[in-house]
């Protein structure tokens, strides 16, 4: 329903849904794995009542945000993605949209996520700097290192520290970087799952990642780094004296990892890229335990 919902904007304009699919907005799955830790640092900073201004403000910024790292990945990456067999067809690799169109649309979109954060305070917007940065060299880490899943991770955690200031006004206190430790150790081991599906193609085409530098050991390390995002997210807990649903929450979060080890034991692409998406579960579920453990108090 949502896909055709997004379809249907062809009829306004007939090259609306190359950007559409530039944007991602057809595939909302980042989208997710970027809300739900933002999500987690808001409901904690808020003690449970977030105002519906900040959520309006981290909702709608973290799909702007996640739309303009899209843009600017293609980009970054067009010469590649036409060699990568699940990449081939995307607009910028297939000539649909041009590199300054992509580029023009990445500007307007972090133009109009910058407008959202002059609503908060002078930190928060101070902040979003550093968010923009990660956000833009991210997609060309991939050529210098084998870690650019570790500047996804920090990048994507970003809005955590944002949400912390955004409500307190001040930058977030020493156990809210628990959090953000946690979310970016979870992103470095989802993200190389994602990886796991595309290694042959950019071992073909000489792109960096962890799947490539991880090797035999790529299983046994995602395990370990999810299991030690846990592990911070249970200090940070107790540190902000969360109970039970949170703990819950941590479980289920610790069965969906444990579903994706098992599944990927042959390292087939296609189930590897589906624990990838899998993850999802696992953010929501510890999302629905923080909400659960400030409103059931």
């Amino acid at each position: 329903m949502y896909t055709r919902l997004l379809q249907s904007t062809t009829r306004l304009h007939p090259r609306a849904w190359d950007f559409i699919q530039l944007m991602r907005l057809d595939k909302p799955i980042g989208i997710y794995l970027l809300l739900w830790p933002t999500l987690w640092a808001l409901w904690v900073a808020a003690d449970g009542m977030p105002s519906v201004k900040n959520l309006f403000i981290f909702v709608t910024g973290v799909i702007l945000m996640r739309a303009a790292g899209c843009v600017i990945n293609d980009y970054a990456d067009r010469n590649f993605d036409g060699h990568v067999s699940r990449t081939q067809l995307r607009p910028l690799a297939s000539g649909k949209i041009q590199p300054r169109e992509a580029l023009v649309l990445f500007a307007v979109l972090v133009a109009l996520s910058f407008v959202l954060v002059l609503f908060t305070n002078a930190t928060t917007i101070w902040l979003s700097f550093g968010g923009l940065a990660l956000a833009a060299c991210y997609p060309f880490m991939k050529r210098y290192t084998f870690y650019p899943q570790v500047v996804l991770g920090a990048a994507f955690s970003w809005g955590m520290p944002m949400a912390f200031s955004a409500v307190t006004g001040e930058l977030p206190p020493p156990e809210a970087w628990l959090l953000y430790i946690a979310n970016l150790l979870w992103t470095v081991a989802y993200d190389t799952y994602y990886a796991m599906a595309d290694r042959e193609d950019d071992l073909k085409i000489g792109v960096k990642s962890t799947a490539i530098l991880f090797g035999d050991a790529d299983r046994l390390i995602i395990a370990t780094l999810q299991g030690m995002a846990l592990l911070c997210l249970f200090l940070a807990g107790a540190r902000f004296e969360l109970g039970l649903y949170f703990h819950l929450g941590l479980l289920v979060a610790a069965a969906c990892f444990a579903w994706e080890f098992h599944v990927t034991r042959r390292r087939e692409p296609l189930v590897c890229f589906k624990a990838f998406l899998h993850n999802h579960w696992a953010g929501l579920a510890i999302f629905v335990g923080i909400v659960l453990d400030y409103a059931l108090r």
